[in-house]
């Protein structure tokens, strides 16, 4: 019979590196299977400023030293691989890989994170990290006296173009609409802000540079017209995706495809809890992660203890 292990965690971002961490840690046979890079969101942010206790680093770097302490206390990462069946109803629950080999443990932590919904124009991928960016947050310092331009009409487009310019000397939000579909205080807070411009009834067409982004492309979509704006970087924030596809009729999602879970990380599913940009949460920061896989991690040793 295949090993069962104590723990299995699906994902190695934040959440997923410091559950393995702890469940390691507590003596837990433990192994990480993942399917992208290790490190999830991290390592698309080139620094990293706001990490407590960590002057600044970047995504890569903080990645690469939470996986080396998940190894060191002896957990297992199996990386480049792809799940196509969860069998998670069971006491021992199990996953089937595309190449035929199961994985199976008594306590699964679901931690495939998740992804910022992109524009998918030219350019985009090319400038991830050297002018793009989608958490005002993580990168707004490094544009101080820049101009940016916000892609987006919701509250978290207003609102983080409000944060931005604590930092940019002016900020432009591009909509492809002409109006917002944000709730009105935070309209009138862009609004009122001198120093940002709004560009409505538009969409980026292209991002262009010579090795960091130099300006974009945008479009009228009344009037077809095309024009170019010269900027230090673009800040996109038209929704998130939680990589929960293969998940559907597996777990409880909601209505955005998010895993429900309650304050100790458990879904519907007995030993089966999740953490990270995968759950139904509103902060999104390497730090929440963190904070998720923690519990997750505690609440799935309570789990095994308990319910021997």
């Amino acid at each position: 019979m295949d090993e069962v292990f104590d723990v299995m965690i699906v994902g190695a971002g934040a959440a997923g590196l410091t559950a393995g961490i702890y469940a390691s840690r507590a003596k837990l046979s433990t192994v990480i299977l993942n399917e992208g890079a290790i490190g999830g969101q991290m390592v698309l942010t080139n620094e990293i400023a706001n990490y407590p206790g960590v002057e600044t680093t970047n995504g890569f770097v903080l990645a690469n030293t939470m996986k080396k302490q998940a190894k060191d206390f002896g957990c297992k990462i199996k990386s480049n691989v792809k799940i196509v069946e969860y069998k998670l109803n069971e006491k021992i629950k199990s996953v089937v890989l595309d190449d035929g080999r199961t994985f199976s443990a008594k306590a699964v932590i679901l931690a495939q994170g998740g992804r910022p919904r992109s524009l998918n124009i030219p350019g985009e991928e090319t400038f991830k990290g050297r002018g793009i960016s989608y958490c005002a947050t993580c990168d707004g310092e490094f544009f101080t006296d820049k101009e940016l331009v916000v892609v987006g009409g919701g509250n978290s487009a207003l609102e983080e173009a409000v944060t931005l310019t604590k930092y940019a000397s002016k900020v432009t939000i591009v909509h492809q609409f002409n109006q917002f579909q944000a709730f009105e205080h935070a309209v009138q807070e862009a609004k009122s802000n001198p120093k940002i411009d709004f560009v409505m009834g538009s969409e980026l067409r292209g991002f262009f540079g010579n090795g960091k982004l130099e300006k974009v492309s945008i479009e009228n979509l009344a009037t077809k017209d095309l024009f170019d704006k010269k900027v230090d970087g673009t800040f996109i924030f038209i929704g998130y995706l939680p990589n929960t596809e293969s998940l559907e009729g597996v777990v409880t999602l909601n209505e955005r495809n998010e895993i429900v879970v309650d304050g100790e990380m458990r879904t519907n599913i007995p030993g089966v809890f999740a953490a990270g940009d995968c759950i139904a949460k509103r902060y999104r920061q390497v730090t929440t992660a963190v904070a998720d896989g923690t519990i997750a991690a505690l609440s799935a040793s309570e789990y095994l203890r308990t319910s021997k």
